[in-house]
């Protein structure tokens, strides 16, 4: 946050893409559950800040100061499969359609 100003984030929807595009390979990630309600930084969704990214029409959640622990509601282990990619872990598949 400190170099950029700001926490890049993304919706259930988008985690998986951006992990793919940004993290491949990376086998210690966590997924924070963040409720958005109990944040007690500005969030903005935003274009993607990051030069080069291919989605720039897209919106994503940015937090504009320290991300409160109040707020995180769970964090779940995002291990890559064999091959590198992401895929969204079993137990947040049945948020995806919501």
């Amino acid at each position: 946050m400190d170099a950029e100003g700001f926490i890049h984030c993304s919706t259930l929807s988008q985690a998986v893409e951006t992990a793919n595009i940004f993290f491949r390979g990376t086998a210690d990630l966590l997924l924070l559950c963040i409720d958005e309600q109990k944040v007690a930084a500005e969030v903005r969704f935003e274009a993607p800040a990051v030069s080069g990214d291919a989605r720039p029409r897209i919106l994503f959640p940015h937090i504009y100061g320290p991300l409160n622990l109040e707020a995180v509601a769970e964090a779940i282990e995002f291990p890559c499969e064999a091959d590198g990619t992401f895929r969204l872990p079993a137990r947040l598949s049945e948020f995806r359609s919501s």
